[in-house]
């Protein structure tokens, strides 16, 4: 059995987003489940919208992620190559040049459809004679070079989708190499998935008509195709188009509100399959419960508020030693560290929650007092011992203010946890208490 190869070929033209980190996380996963190859590709062929620093932040996102790659190619670097599979494909008569301008294709295409026939090109460049088409060049530039379709059905059996059967008569040819001899994402991606050897690619479901062309380019070149598998499109969580959306979703804006990458890594993982989606912490877990077959073509829901909770368990799990750092940066006394951890770890969503409980802490809530509780608080403060508190505080207090008071239960303890901390839920209070530095309601 030859060596699993997979790869993501991001065009660095931005960040990298959700709907671009589904595709790179299935095919590392089956990568590394198969002991193989997760290549990193940068789609750059197009050298005005393809920026370096883009480059950059995909290797960052990546790595934050925990998605390492064996190597990675640019296809700026391999242009050599794509020009000689052109030539190729002239050769063989595979590959034609065309001339109609943008407008003129319009007019067909709206032609077609009142004539209620598909939207294909109509190959008219092939019955152009040499001279008409020196006289085209002379007038327009140089044209577009189309590839020339078999009209048979194109066939494969696909990982997500099943069997699929195109017929090809029914798509235009496709375009390959700009009039500006800028080369294109379908050839570049057929020479080099048949040259490295990729034997699985997994993309989006918009690319299964792509992918009927890029079969037969493959097949063109002498080349068989490896096996292919398209995962739904995510929407928003009403079923709402979520690609008007994804430049607000780049991860390193989740990054940046708090989000963990297990938590994400988790989400994506599952989101689509029969699978429930389950917290992993670690990537040898995440690759072993991965199942390309388990996912449907459905579209699928994603909520960026369904990150959080997971965040959140995700941190339940994390000792001190690993968030040790965040923790110090707050200005926690080294000695109050462990404490502070062990009380505000299952009460936050994301690290940046840290902050505030530590604020709360060091200069005291602002107290919520209800009108009928007025006088129980201020009689019960008056009650409170000087600090520093302990653990045995809470309990020897509120046993002192049931005495005196008459209260107990609800009617004693909430009234008690507003006035000091501000918030109706929280944290065992005999664990709050030794931390609390300043107590406003006191006054």
């Amino acid at each position: 059995m030859s060596q699993t190869i997979t790869r993501f070929a991001p065009s660095p033209t931005g960040f990298i987003h959700v709907g671009n980190l589904r595709t790179a996380l299935m095919n590392y996963l089956i990568a590394r489940k198969n002991g193989g190859t997760f290549i990193l590709r940068i789609d750059d062929t197009d050298p005005e919208r393809s920026k370096e620093k883009y480059v950059d932040g995909i290797k960052e996102d990546l790595t934050w992620l925990g998605l390492h790659w064996d190597r990675v190619e640019r296809q700026s670097e391999r242009l050599e190559k794509y020009h000689a599979a052109a030539e190729e494909l002239r050769a063989k008569g595979r590959f034609y040049e065309a001339f109609e301008t943008p407008t003129e294709l319009d007019l067909k295409r709206k032609k077609q459809l009142n004539m209620g026939k598909p939207p294909v090109y109509d190959r008219a460049a092939l019955s152009l004679s040499d001279g008409e088409k020196e006289k085209l060049r002379a007038e327009r530039g140089n044209g577009v070079w189309r590839f020339k379709l078999d009209h048979t059905r194109i066939e494969w059996a696909d990982g997500i989708l099943g069997d699929i059967s195109i017929d090809a008569a029914s798509v235009s040819d496709p375009v390959l190499i700009r009039g500006d001899g800028q080369i294109l994402y379908t050839l570049a991606s057929v020479v080099d998935d048949t040259e490295m050897g990729v034997t699985h690619v997994v993309r989006g479901s918009d690319h299964v008509t792509n992918t009927a062309t890029q079969i037969q380019i493959m097949q063109a070149l002498g080349h068989s195709h490896p096996s292919f598998a398209h995962h739904s499109l995510l929407t928003g969580p009403q079923g709402e188009a979520l690609s008007k959306r994804l430049g607000t979703l780049a991860l390193r804006d989740l990054r940046e509100q708090g989000v963990e990458p297990f938590a994400l890594l988790s989400l994506m993982a599952r989101l689509g399959s029969s699978d429930p989606v389950e917290l992993r912490t670690d990537m040898e877990s995440l690759i072993e419960g991965f199942d390309i077959n388990h996912f449907g073509s459905a579209p699928t829901k994603f909520d960026v508020q369904d990150l959080f909770p997971l965040t959140g368990r995700y941190l339940q799990t994390r000792s001190l030693q690993d968030v040790a750092d965040t923790i110090a940066a707050l200005g926690v006394p080294e000695d109050q560290a462990a404490q502070f951890w062990a009380v505000t770890r299952e009460n936050i969503e994301t690290l940046h929650d840290l902050k505030g409980w530590w604020r709360m802490f060091r200069d005291g809530a602002e107290p919520v007092i209800e009108e009928e509780d007025k006088a129980f608080v201020a009689e019960a403060m008056a009650l409170l011992p000087e600090g520093p508190f302990d653990e045995s505080t809470w309990s020897t207090w509120t046993a002192a203010v049931k005495e005196q008071t008459g209260r107990k239960g609800r009617g004693l303890f909430r009234p008690l946890r507003l006035a000091l901390t501000g918030q109706e839920h929280g944290p065992e209070m005999a664990a709050v208490m030794p931390l609390l530095q300043v107590v406003k309601a006191r006054a």
